[in-house]
């Protein structure tokens, strides 16, 4: 699969990124981390590894969705949730300073 990460093209492969990876010890998850095999690893490292470029040289978002596009589970970081969604008369209350959410 072709894809842009930090301005240069590569040709991705899911096979070649498990092999890349295979034998590397994973960093501690403290971001948005992919599971490879039975090993969760942060996108970053991943992404340092089959690019051979610096981590801040590109974000976690390009390679999250590159590793997403070719078949891998990618997660947010741990302990970080979505937002609950308000319903419409929620967020116009908040928003005219309504009487506070009832939880």
């Amino acid at each position: 699969m072709r894809c842009v990460i930090a301005r240069f093209p590569f040709d991705l492969v899911k096979s070649e990124v498990v092999a890349k990876m295979k034998g590397v010890k994973p960093e501690p998850v403290t971001g948005e981390y992919v599971i490879i095999g039975r090993h969760h690893y942060p996108v970053k490292q991943v992404g340092e590894v089959i690019t051979r470029q610096d981590r801040r040289d590109f974000s976690a978002g390009e390679v999250t969705r590159a590793l997403t596009r070719l078949g891998f589970t990618c997660r947010p970081a741990p302990g970080t949730e979505p937002a609950a969604e308000r319903t419409a008369v929620e967020t116009a209350a908040a928003q005219l300073g309504g009487a506070p959410e009832q939880g």
